[in-house]
């Protein structure tokens, strides 16, 4: 599996994780626990980068970035790359903005994770004797990724909002 993370990534982690941010610390209060009905996990290696904050279905990683960030912006920018390509929507958001406008924060990560588990439309019933080969797994994942497909391109449209 491509996304598997490395022995290295999951060391990292863990470490990161018992120093969280206090930005980070906050958020994890409002995501913890499946408060907005989907399951985050904080400082989850994925591949070889570390999110963190990752929700796994739907594929969302939610990143809070420092007053480092601003130097390291092309790396940002390949890890961001990087998890889209395997299927997640990245929003990042400021480290002050999420201590000073937690809810609007919150309330932002919550749409897009309701955009993404928004049903498909139902496709027409088979007809009798034409039964469906696929099974409802392969159907559900399809929609998933059709869906996650537009939700990036919803939420690249409007990067610049966050």
């Amino acid at each position: 599996m491509q996304n598997q993370a490395t022995s290295a990534a999951r060391k990292h982690a863990k470490t990161l994780r018992c120093g969280m941010t206090e930005a980070e610390q906050r958020l994890w209060f409002r995501l913890r626990r499946e408060q907005l009905g989907v399951k985050f996990r904080r400082q989850h290696p994925v591949g070889p980068f570390i999110a963190d904050f990752a929700c796994l279905a739907p594929k969302v990683v939610v990143e809070v970035d420092g007053s480092q960030h601003l130097e390291q912006a092309d790396h940002d920018q390949r890890r961001s790359d990087w998890l889209r390509v395997q299927g997640f929507v990245v929003l990042r958001f400021w480290a002050n903005e999420v201590l000073v406008e937690t809810d609007a924060v919150v309330e932002r990560i919550h749409q897009v994770v309701v955009k993404l588990w928004e049903p498909a439309p139902s496709p027409a019933l088979p007809q009798r004797g034409r039964e469906s080969t696929m099974s409802p797994a392969r159907s559900w994942r399809e929609s998933t990724e059709s869906l996650a497909i537009l939700a990036r391109a919803s939420i690249h449209s409007n990067e610049t909002e966050l």
